[in-house]
Order: structure tokens, then C-alpha cells, then sequence
């Protein structure tokens, strides 16, 4: 597996400034309600697997330590159903934009935002133990995920729960990046899913892991992997997506619902792995 450990951290806060994940979701007025109603909907209408592996209302009353929050949408959905949620990001745009939704949805008293480097994140979060450390789709664009998982290790007691999502290697995913982008070469794999792994092209980091190698990755920080799931493939022709538009691609049109969960279940992009702290 190609390494990205010479990548420095300030590419990666650059590419994230540039364009936040999610913040396409919808064409009203950023920092409006009508806009964070509208890019909560398109993010679970395309990824509705999100919520079950979240599992807000399991958290009510506890404390919640997310890395990587974005523009917050998991962030504000932790907090409404009761949890008090510590929310960490690299991108001081991505902050900005979710501390305008938690003001937007009065949720501020719920919510600590801090700007931070998740592979040092004891220096700008004080150690205490949360009941739930969660990073949906963020530590595989560190450039040293071993760090990150090492320091978030620190945030959970024995037997407190961590849930990451990180992505998987063997998915139809990275088939089509590697058969349409990289014409079939698939020894060039890392580097092309690096480059097409995100809505904006060019990602500086984006490490995959097979189910095995993502079990072993929190294994080696500290953490006991109760479940693996995978999940995950996005059917809609791009062009259309773009366009507010959801048009299948013409290989998932006709599939029954059944055939395409089977087939999320087995090629998804995303690895979603609960752990607890050994």
C-alpha cells in the first residue's frame, strides 16, 4: 500500500478549506435553515446507512467526542437527541459553517467545536472519557492514520465505544476509478483513488483498507473490532447528481433493491467498523 506520511498536514487543511464536504448539498443560502434542512436530506437520502451506524438516540445524555465533524450534520443529529458532543475538525471552514447550524438550530450549548490535528489532538482537546469517539470517513485522510487512531485511543475508557468509518479497498468503487480514470492500472490503485476518492478531484490523502486491514488498523491503537459492515454504492449517474437530478446508472437501474443491498453488503465503499477500547 502506497504511504502519504510526507504529505504535510497543511495540504490537507487547504484541500478541505477549499471545498467542505457536503457543502453542494444545496443551492439555498448557506447558513440558512432551508439550507442545512436540505443538505441533511441529500446526505441520508445517498448514504441512509449513516444514521443506523450513528445511532443518535443511543447516545442521549452521554458524551460524545466526533473527529471530523464537517459541516456538521452527524454533529447536530448527536446533539438533538440529547448527547453533549465535542466536535473536531481540521478545516476552520468546515467549523465555520457548523457552528452557523448549531446557532441555527439553537444547539449551541450542546456543542464544543475545536479547530485541531487529529494525529495530535490531546494538545487542543483535554483527556477525559467520553462514552463514544466517532470519525465517519476521516482518519483515512490523515496522513498518519496510526497517529490519529493513537490519540483518539486516549478519549474512551475500557469498554467505551468508538465507531469509524473508513474506506474499503475492495469496492466497486475503486474498480471504477481504477478501470475509467486509471484505465485499468490497477498497480497505480492508491494513487488513483487518492486523486477520484472525493467530490473535488485531487484529495492529497485517501488511504483504503481491505475489511482485515481496517480490523487490524484499530487493533494496533487499542481497540477490540465488534462489527464490520460494509455499505455503500453510490448509483447515480454524476452528471445528473450534480444537477439536483437522481438518475441511476444504467448498471444499477434495473437491479432489484434486494440484488443492489447484496452488492453494497460485498463492493461498498465504506468500511464501518465498531470497536470498543480493550
Amino acid at each position: 500500500m502506497t504511504t502519504f506520511d510526507a504529505v504535510p498536514i497543511e495540504s490537507v487543511k487547504a484541500y478541505w478549506d477549499a471545498r467542505p464536504c457536503n457543502i453542494r448539498h444545496s443551492t439555498a443560502s448557506v447558513g440558512t435553515k432551508e439550507y442545512f434542512d436540505e443538505v441533511e436530506a441529500r446526505k441520508y437520502l445517498v448514504e441512509p446507512h449513516i444514521p443506523a451506524f450513528a445511532d443518535f438516540p443511543a447516545w442521549s445524555g452521554k458524551r460524545v467526542l466526533e473527529v471530523g465533524c464537517g459541516i456538521g450534520t452527524d454533529t447536530i443529529n448527536f446533539a438533538r437527541h440529547g448527547a453533549r458532543v465535542t466536535a473536531v475538525d481540521l478545516s476552520t471552514a468546515s467549523l465555520d459553517v457548523a457552528r452557523q447550524r448549531a446557532a441555527v438550530f439553537g444547539l449551541e450549548d450542546r456543542i464544543e467545536f475545536v479547530q485541531a490535528n487529529v494525529e495530535s489532538l490531546s494538545q487542543y482537546v483535554e483527556e477525559a472519557d467520553y462514552d463514544l469517539v466517532y470519525s465517519f470517513g476521516v482518519i483515512h485522510h490523515s496522513p498518519h492514520p496510526d497517529r490519529a487512531l493513537a490519540e483518539m485511543r486516549k478519549y474512551l475508557r475500557s469498554g467505551g465505544t468508538a465507531k469509524i468509518m473508513v474506506y474499503n479497498r475492495k469496492s466497486w468503487k475503486v474498480l471504477a476509478i481504477v478501470v475509467k480514470e486509471g484505465h485499468g492500472r490497477f498497480w497505480d490503485a492508491d494513487a488513483l483513488v487518492a486523486h477520484s476518492s472525493e467530490a473535488q478531484s485531487g484529495c492529497p490523502v485517501t488511504y483504503s483498507y481491505t475489511p482485515s486491514g481496517g480490523r487490524e488498523l484499530l487493533e494496533r491503537a487499542g481497540f477490540a473490532v465488534r462489527e464490520v459492515r460494509i455499505e455503500h454504492i453510490f448509483p447515480y449517474r454524476v452528471r445528473d447528481y450534480v444537477e439536483y437530478r437522481y438518475v441511476k446508472q444504467w448498471q444499477f437501474r434495473y437491479l432489484p433493491p434486494p440484488a443492489f443491498s447484496f452488492l453494497e453488503h460485498h463492493l461498498g465503499w465504506h468500511l464501518c467498523l465498531t470497536a470498543t477500547a480493550a
